[in-house]
């Protein structure tokens, strides 16, 4: 019984481990304060049709869904920046941060995405890809 109750334990620690995110999450006020410093970079991961119709000022974008993703942004992205990454509601930014993160950028993701952006009227252009 001690070993079963061992091995559950061990394996449930095990589990946790794993689950935890290796980047931080932010609120629109937040991740906005953010982006005022000139060491962050702005990262768009959604499509590029998503993209044009309106996205964060200064923003690179980098469809998440490609499958050179990763090596996309290590071209373009210094791992000497933070990289301030949003999407449409902060699920594939999330997986892009953690994909980041995963080879040595320091991530940040925005929670709710650009519909929380937009819902908090944060300024949104449409202009052409960066």
């Amino acid at each position: 019984m001690k070993k079963i109750l061992t091995c559950l334990l061990a394996a449930l620690g095990l589990t946790t481990a794993c689950g935890q995110q290796n980047f931080e999450n932010m609120e629109v006020k937040e991740f906005a304060e953010l982006m005022a410093d000139s060491n962050v970079v702005i990262l768009d991961v959604r499509k590029a049709d998503e993209f044009a119709e309106g996205h964060i000022q200064g923003a690179i974008l980098i469809d998440q869904f490609q499958s050179d993703f990763v090596e996309l942004a290590k071209a373009k992205l210094s791992k000497d920046k933070t990289i301030a990454i949003y999407c449409r509601s902060g699920r594939r930014s999330a997986n892009a941060a953690s994909k980041l993160a995963d080879v040595g950028y320091k991530c940040v993701n925005l929670k709710g995405g650009i519909l929380a952006w937009k819902e908090a009227n944060m300024p949104v252009i449409k202009e052409g890809m960066q």
